[in-house]
């Protein structure tokens, strides 16, 4: 059984088995749960359904959310993509129009994967979705990615949280980063420990960032923040497989995230009262949209 408090030992567990993250996580998730591991794939793999389903749903034109703040942005950035020419590249670019989607078609009431919430639920799928399409990753790959990614997320989850109530965006979409960035890493090819590395980039590039919903709804600016956190994810991955390490450790890493997000002031911790959420112009949509309710709601 693995003792789900430290990437580094993930990684050195990994390592002396002689498989990656993904394997490992599947075999003691099978043995835990006294399944085989077919069996868990075949769940996995439908989850991976429900990120295929979101992705599409969420690329339509003429998506919108329940309250009319976001919608379009996912058909805009795919079509941009597919023109191809994008500054940050073809890779990238379709990177982003799928984790616009998927959050797209969450904040439209679609039915999404939490990985690991729903705020930061493009990201993930953003990653791995465009390692299918573009580099040709066959299904079983992609999910054992998954299995990667859910066994840094519990990690953090254990060591930290996931939250952005208790600690900020970085906890929702900077775990997200890791976790999609560690799923990268072996994805490519990469090791245990290059997946790790990359985890702890990807966090340490998301740290001190605030939950700051405006009028107190997961879209603005959480969407847009998915499509850059999945830009995170991939420069994390793309630094490991380079053979960059983080010179502070992975654990340390997530316990200076846990630290930091305590220290987040209560108006930066998904009130939507303190950050963007606080501008003139974001109170005023708040009031346009909660008018006649008698406050804000959530």
């Amino acid at each position: 059984m693995i003792d789900y408090t430290s990437l580094e030992a993930l990684a050195e567990a990994a390592l002396q088995g002689g498989v990656s993250i993904g394997e490992l996580v599947l075999q003691d998730q099978a043995g835990q749960m006294e399944k085989r591991p077919e069996d868990l794939m075949e769940q996995m793999d439908g989850r991976l359904a429900v990120m295929e389903h979101s992705a599409r749903a969420g690329s339509a034109p003429d998506i919108r959310s329940t309250s009319g703040l976001t919608g379009g942005d996912a058909f805009r950035m795919g079509a941009y993509a597919a023109k191809g020419g994008a500054l940050s590249g073809d890779f990238c670019a379709r990177a982003m129009a799928t984790a616009l989607a998927v959050a797209e078609c969450n904040a439209s009431m679609g039915r999404i994967v939490a990985s690991p919430t729903a705020g930061s639920c493009g990201i993930l799928p953003g990653a791995l979705l465009t390692m299918m399409d573009m580099r040709g990753a066959s299904r079983e790959k992609t999910c054992l990615g998954l299995m990667t990614a859910g066994g840094v997320g519990l990690v953090l989850a254990l060591q930290a949280t996931i939250s952005g109530a208790e600690g900020g965006c970085q906890a929702e979409c900077g775990s997200a980063a890791a976790m999609a960035a560690a799923a990268l890493v072996e994805m490519a090819g990469g090791n245990p420990d290059m997946a790790v590395q990359a985890a702890a980039m990807a966090i340490k590039n998301s740290m001190g960032l605030v939950c700051d919903p405006v009028a107190g709804l997961v879209e603005v600016p959480c969407i847009k923040r998915n499509a850059g956190a999945v830009m995170c994810a991939v420069a994390a991955a793309d630094m490991a497989l380079a053979g960059i390490r983080s010179v502070i450790p992975a654990d340390e890493v997530i316990a200076a995230m846990r630290e930091v997000g305590e220290s987040l002031p209560c108006a930066l911790r998904e009130t939507a009262q303190g950050g963007l959420a606080a501008t003139p112009t974001a109170q005023a949509l708040a009031a346009t949209l909660f008018e006649g309710t008698g406050g804000e709601g959530r």
